[in-house]
């Protein structure tokens, strides 16, 4: 087949290009930065330049079908930006791809957005769960609303799904690299201890989905998918220090009630002085990670034959073998 795939140079993008290859595709990557190229042809891809920022139309090269992995991604921050590149963005991705002769669209969705506003644990949740297209955090408000276009736009010339998996691990992720320096200082402190469930998907498990979701089949549907094994927050946080050396033995706790008040007024005091990035502590990343979140991704596997084959002791297995490379 002929894929592109949007975010070829982020966490999952740069994972999943190699494994495309491998399988035999021909792999295009969007990209509106010249000096990606580089990256991009040395794990196989044929760059595209492109912007989905922009209001020019977008224009593909034929293509059989597409995997929308990028995204913008922050716990806080301005909400426009979030809705041009996650929503408007998808929209004219969307249209391009039909013009450019895809038969399948994935688009890579987030567990989250079944998560209310209101902090409420979530236990054995499945697709049937509402989402919260406005809620208050903009990322996933934004993934809320243009999954739902995704699924609109299913026909039968151009099926699409939406894969939603929960916190994605592997070696390289983000929250990994900055979990030693966050321990390290003390900036980092469970939510009520962290002792409660917590979905995770290892990268190459997400990547084993969107090989399956790429498959001839209906459309029109969202799966969740996440790890075989579950997981206390605490235990999932513990083992990725453990891998890195260090423990989670002496580090604070403070209740959910707590953390989001101090998320709160941290989001303001970075919106008022305009300072770049995100706070310590947010109201969305507490939202995101500290109530219970345990996903049902039943559906992913009756009907995509999906498995997660990668056990949590394989991943966390990776995690050394790529410090020993």
């Amino acid at each position: 087949m002929k894929i592109l795939v949007t975010g070829g140079t982020g966490f999952l993008g740069s994972r999943l290009l190699p494994k495309l290859v491998q399988a035999g595709h021909e792999v295009f990557a969007l990209t509106r930065s010249p000096g990606s190229h580089l990256a991009l042809r040395a794990l196989g891809a044929l760059p595209v330049d492109a912007d989905l920022d922009s209001a020019k139309p977008l224009a593909l090269p034929a293509i059989d079908a597409v995997v929308h992995a990028a995204a913008m991604f922050r716990f806080s921050g301005p909400r426009e930006p979030y809705f041009r590149t996650n929503v408007d963005g998808t929209v004219t991705l969307l249209a391009a791809s039909e013009k450019a002769g895809a038969k399948r669209f994935i688009f890579m969705s987030a567990a989250g957005i079944v998560m209310d506003e209101a902090g409420h644990p979530t236990n054995e949740v499945d697709e049937s769960a509402p989402t919260f297209p406005n809620h208050f955090s903009a990322y996933l408000a934004s993934k809320a609303q243009a999954e739902a276009l995704v699924l609109a736009a299913d026909k039968p010339a151009l099926r699409t799904i939406a894969l939603r998996p929960p916190a994605i691990w592997g070696p390289g992720d983000p929250f990994s690299n900055a979990l030693p320096r966050a321990i390290k200082s003390r900036q980092f402190a469970f939510i009520d201890r962290g002792e409660y469930a917590f979905s995770t998907c290892h990268v190459d498990n997400v990547i084993e989905a969107i090989g399956l979701a790429l498959k001839p089949g209906e459309g029109g549907r969202a799966f969740f998918i996440a790890d075989q094994e579950q997981t206390t927050f605490r235990a999932f946080i513990a083992s990725l220090a453990t891998v890195q050396g260090l423990s989670v033995d002496k580090l604070h706790s403070i209740p959910y009630w707590v953390a989001t008040m101090i998320g709160r007024v941290m989001d303001a005091a970075w919106s008022l002085t305009r300072q770049e990035g995100d706070p310590p502590i947010s109201r969305s990343m507490m939202r995101m990670i500290g109530r219970e979140f345990l996903i049902d991704d039943s559906a992913a596997r009756r009907e995509l034959g999906y498995v997660g084959q990668i056990s949590r002791s394989e991943g966390l297995h990776g995690y050394v073998s790529q410090g020993a490379s």
